[in-house]
């Protein structure tokens, strides 16, 4: 059985898809990017500020469904280079628990992403 989450915490979806569906305690979360909840403005100074608004999305994804970063056993970065890197490395890095178990994870360079934005991010739940 699954559960589509919907929170207006995070942006809505611009497309045929949800934020989130949650199946058999795995919560899969669609790509965030720095789209500010409510206003669909984004939010891209730089990149950390950028970084921050994606991890602040997902952050709101994961709380509607009962779950934090704790909970995250994967995750995909997408980035419009890899210059970026460090910079939302070291953003994402502070989202999760000291000590705790960190999530797999691949980061890749892309051509383009949505928007023109310079970072998407998605995660994989587990709730047991």
């Amino acid at each position: 059985m699954k559960k589509v989450i919907h929170t207006p915490n995070a942006p809505a979806a611009i497309g045929p898809y949800s934020q989130a569906v949650f199946a058999n305690g795995f919560l899969y979360t669609a790509g965030q990017v720095a789209l500010i909840p409510g206003s669909g403005e984004l939010e891209m100074e730089n990149i950390e500020v950028e970084t921050t608004r994606v991890m602040q999305n997902l952050k709101a994804i994961l709380t509607e469904a009962g779950m934090d970063f704790g909970h995250v056993v994967k995750t995909t970065i997408f980035l419009s280079s890899m210059d970026l890197f460090a910079a939302v490395n070291a953003v994402y890095g502070s989202y999760f628990p000291s000590g705790s178990m960190l999530p797999a994870r691949e980061t890749v360079a892309v051509l383009g992403l949505p928007k023109g934005v310079n970072v998407e991010i998605s995660v994989v739940a587990f709730k047991g």
